[in-house]
């Protein structure tokens, strides 16, 4: 039998950008239908600290489930376990390297390589310039094995003022790739 609601899992690595797991997490919280499975890495806190006043709870509240990447028994590593899709955001360098050559040595990697075996939807949010040529032919890789690229590059037609309006924009795109309604901006066309 299946969930009624929506799980998404969310996978916080250490790249630059906890700003952008946050707004997502907190947005993924206030959809009703959501069940919201984090992943943290271990950098991830610690990058935490570094660029935002953010505490830990600031993300944990938001989640239904909480993993450690060392926690390789968890739900989110079989395929038996059904999910409707998995965000990395931020997502390294490192994990896209681990995520395109199939390395599944954390739980992080070894989510994200179920969801390409299983074909489930799965969202790299990279956080990363300039890029290399491996970096580019690992995100080659894993498109052409089912994933999603989404740089955290957010639009400004919809005239942001502030950080947390760059912010919205990238998640609302995010949500819209997993088939979740949002109104954190403004479409293109609408008044």
């Amino acid at each position: 039998m299946s969930n009624p609601k929506k799980r998404i899992i969310l996978a916080v690595t250490g790249a630059s950008g906890t700003l952008y797991a946050v707004k997502l997490a907190e947005t993924l919280q206030c959809i009703e239908n959501v069940e919201l499975h984090l992943i943290i890495s271990n950098a991830a806190f610690e990058v935490m600290t570094l660029e935002t006043s953010f505490k830990q709870s600031d993300l944990t509240d938001t989640a239904d489930f909480i993993y450690s990447e060392d926690n390789i028994a968890a739900a989110p590593a079989s395929g038996s376990w059904e999910h409707d899709g998995m965000v990395i955001c931020p997502c390294s360098m490192a994990s896209l390297s681990a995520v395109s050559s199939g390395l599944g040595n954390n739980l992080i990697h070894r989510s994200a390589d179920v969801c390409l075996k299983e074909r489930r939807k799965l969202i790299l949010i990279t956080r990363e310039t300039p890029l290399s040529l491996i970096h580019i032919n690992n995100m080659r890789t894993v498109t052409m094995a089912g994933g999603i690229i989404m740089p955290a590059s957010p639009g400004f037609y919809h005239r942001p003022e502030t950080i947390d309006d760059l912010a919205a924009h990238l998640c609302g795109r995010i949500l819209e790739q997993l088939k979740l309604p949002h109104n954190l901006y403004k479409r293109w066309g609408q008044e």
